[in-house]
């Protein structure tokens, strides 16, 4: 019997070791197949056009769709795997139940009844404990890959390049809160640190709107329609002045080379990768120095502005007074 009892101990140890690895590969396959859809996604959010709002929400909408369905997909392949393991214990639990009959084949009915109900209470356990121990190691597989992501996902590494090149120059990153007035609010806290004359973002938004029309010569060759790439016509040119005026039109390079000549006055940005870009080198002095931020944000690009390293709060605060 005690060599019986230790077969038995053997093949449930053998079992749970291969339940492990059953579940354990499925994870790994879904951490997998969530990385290849973060890449599908970013790159579906870079190919959108950021002036067209329709286009931006089907993008949205889609990525929810792809999101839900893998999600829908590997919840299924979770429950179909612990389903055939549940199982596979069961023919176990049945065959020890029979070889435990056969060798008391000599008992009674009543005694095989009574001998029997405390196995089944048991095996019940047992299968709570196995159950609870997946869950736990699902959960684990789940944290870690969930850190695994987030540490080499395109925002953090983003992040991290950013610090270091921050750091190296003594600056230390400012929040700007994430809307399409992000690029003037930076500018404006660039113009508040530096002691300059300030402007409010309605004043900003109307004279680069004024200085875009005056010089429209120079600038429509570098200003193109965001889904056909044609060159603007001379009503979608003025569409868009009107929308830089009016709207929170998000701002890119034409603007910032105008808030340059509106101020006179180099501005700087730091980007994660490639070297600054300076508008309005021309100017001399120090410049306004504001960062770029391809990924922070999952609607699209966002701004922020740069104060002295030394005059940083810690991150408690920081992300208390700036971030979104």
């Amino acid at each position: 019997m005690a060599e019986e009892t230790t077969l038995k101990n053997d093949i449930n140890e053998t079992i749970n070791k291969l339940d492990k690895v059953s579940i354990e590969d499925i994870q790994s396959r879904h951490r997998k197949e969530r990385k290849e859809l973060q890449a599908k996604i970013q790159a579906l959010k870079k190919n959108a056009p950021k002036s067209d709002k329709k286009k931006r929400k089907e993008v949205l909408e889609e990525i929810a769709k792809l999101e839900s369905e893998l999600e829908k997909k590997q919840e299924q392949e979770i429950q179909q795997a612990e389903n055939e393991i549940k199982s596979e214990q069961a023919s176990t639990t049945q065959e020890e139940t029979a070889n435990g009959n056969h060798h008391n084949e000599t008992n009674n009915l009543e005694d095989d009844d009574e001998s029997q109900q405390p196995q089944q209470r048991v095996s019940k356990a047992q299968k709570r404990r196995d159950k609870k121990a997946r869950e736990a190691r699902q959960r684990e597989e789940e944290i870690k890959a969930s850190a695994d992501d987030a540490l080499y996902a395109p925002k953090a590494v983003e992040a991290r390049k950013l610090q270091m090149k921050l750091k190296e120059r003594e600056l230390a990153l400012y929040n700007i809160p994430s809307d399409g007035d992000c690029l003037y609010n930076a500018i404006r806290h660039q113009l508040l640190q530096n002691g300059l004359a300030t402007l409010t973002i309605k004043e900003l938004r109307s004279e680069t709107a004024n200085y875009i029309q005056a010089n429209k010569e120079s600038l429509i060759p570098y200003m193109t329609h965001p889904q056909s790439g044609d060159l603007l016509t001379d009503e979608e040119f003025q569409k868009y002045c009107d929308d830089v005026r009016d709207t929170p039109a998000w701002g890119g390079q034409i603007e910032l080379k105008a808030l340059s000549s509106i101020l006179k006055v180099p501005i700087e940005v730091l980007q994660a990768d490639g070297s600054p870009t300076v508008q309005g080198a021309e100017f001399g002095g120090s410049p306004l120095t504001i960062t770029y931020h391809r990924h922070m944000y999952s609607l699209g690009e966002h701004y922020n502005s740069t104060i002295p390293l030394a005059d940083a709060p810690n991150d408690d605060d920081n992300n208390e007074n700036g971030s979104n």
